[in-house]
């Protein structure tokens, strides 16, 4: 059997078994259901894995996701937040084992040499070292310390901030600020590493349905399965640009989905009062957001009549 039918099995398996999300959600909360042994399993497992992870350099962003409640004609009637729980991180950390894992098949040897096969890495390079001091500066105006000695040091530095910024007001800013100060994760036939799961080797692999530079990883793992030679670099990594392009567009769009959402949503709003939080700064104003809806907007200087004020960029 090939990998491709070996997947195409899986996959059906899952289907009529009707384990996802959901299910195991509900099982981990409970202890009981169908696979239930077997799911309790792997949630300790995952728990390891992702205390492992943490524990050699991995960046823990858990920033819950706006969705929006819609009425017949898909205007949205309230927002609320998607939060990872348990169920997700179980999936999330069997993905990230599975795509090291096939990245790393492809690329070392059972000896642990580097086989210099062509392959599509998700890389991730080191922070920026300007942006990381701009950032501890920042931080340290609300109490808060960065140790930027080394990059296990920044990794301990920056999981212990998001962890005491949680529940605070100035949380979203500053899980703001530091996923700023991070690199572009891209797609890349370098495989310099991916500083913020801290693996040598990864590649996305488990989404293939959804994901092109998936699809491109699963040709080649066949390719060399069947005993195929290495191809040239050069023209995969003209993919791999493509991709980085065509996922940052992507991006830009879903973010600009959600605004457009917001937007629609606060229409219905207009004159009600709200509390915010001040989410950013800048010398011409600063942008408040809604905690309870994460709406978002700019407020300029020079529409504030009661008073004179001016940026201090350093406080």
């Amino acid at each position: 059997m090939s990998l491709t039918e070996n997947l195409e099995a899986t996959v059906s398996f899952m289907k009529e078994q009707g384990v996802g999300e959901v299910e195991f959600g509900l099982i981990l909360g409970s202890g009981l259901g169908e696979l239930a042994e077997e799911i309790l399993v792997l949630d300790k497992l995952a728990k390891i894995l992702r205390k492992n992870r943490i524990k050699n350099g991995a960046i823990t962003f858990d920033r819950s996701e706006v969705r929006f409640n819609l009425d017949e004609n898909n205007e949205p009637i309230g927002v609320y937040f998607k939060i990872s729980k348990d169920s997700n991180h179980l999936i999330e950390e069997f993905m990230l084992l599975a795509n090291r894992k096939v990245s790393e098949f492809v690329s070392l040897t059972k000896k642990g040499e580097t086989t210099g096969n062509t392959f599509v890495y998700r890389v991730h390079d080191d922070p920026n070292p300007t942006k990381l001091e701009a950032l501890r500066e920042f931080v340290g105006t609300f109490g808060y310390k960065m140790n930027l000695a080394n990059s296990k040091k920044v990794a301990e530095s920056l999981n212990n901030l998001l962890r005491d910024v949680k529940g605070k007001g100035e949380e979203n800013m500053i899980e703001t600020l530091a996923m700023r100060s991070m690199s572009k994760a891209v797609y890349s036939t370098n495989p310099i590493g991916h500083y913020g799961l801290g693996f040598e080797y990864y590649s996305h692999f488990t989404s293939p349905i959804r994901r092109y530079p998936d699809l491109i990883a699963h040709r080649l793992l066949q390719h060399y399965l069947d005993g195929g030679k290495s191809p040239f670099a050069a023209e995969y990594e003209e993919y791999c640009k493509h991709c980085s392009d065509m996922e940052r567009l992507a991006s830009d769009a879903e973010r600009d989905s959600i605004k457009f959402m917001q937007v629609k949503f606060m229409e219905k709003h207009v004159g009600e009062v709200f509390e915010g939080v001040i989410s950013g700064t800048a010398d011409f104003g600063f942008w408040v957001e809604i905690p309870e809806n994460g709406a978002e907007g700019l407020i300029k200087l020079r529409d504030l009549m009661d008073d004179s004020y001016f940026h201090e960029a350093k406080t």
